[in-house]
């Protein structure tokens, strides 16, 4: 069974720093994108980042551009989201996801594997 543990969520005051990370069990992830989503009460989940593995290409939803940045270590088997310059509306369970095809997605649906979530909260 395949497991992404997700760790370093918090409260953080706006304009403040987090970072998550996500470790998973299997070796064979190494060579899969994996990524990261958000889901606030009452909104549907969204696409945050999103990284291959073996190159380290990434992308980014447009609200977090210049703020977050995802990042990997191959030998470990985790990825990272560096949350900077945190606001409000970055409040979210954030998930981290990986898939089984070679490219990033941005549709949550085509990610086969699912953390169990960490708590985002940003006071004003």
């Amino acid at each position: 069974q395949v497991q992404l543990v997700e760790s370093g969520g918090g409260l953080v005051q706006a304009g403040g720093s987090l970072r998550l990370s996500c470790a998973a069990s299997e070796r064979t992830f190494s060579s899969y994108p994996m990524g990261w989503f958000r889901q606030a009460p009452g909104k549907e989940r969204e696409f945050v980042a999103g990284i291959t593995w073996r190159v380290g290409i990434t992308d980014y939803a447009d609200s977090v551009k210049g703020r977050f940045t995802i990042s990997r270590d191959n030998a470990n088997n985790t990825v990272y989201l560096q949350m900077n310059s945190l606001k409000p509306e970055d409040t979210a369970v954030y998930y981290c996801a990986a898939r089984l095809q070679r490219a990033v997605t941005q549709t949550p649906g085509r990610w086969d594997y699912w953390g169990q979530g960490t708590q985002v909260t940003v006071s004003s």
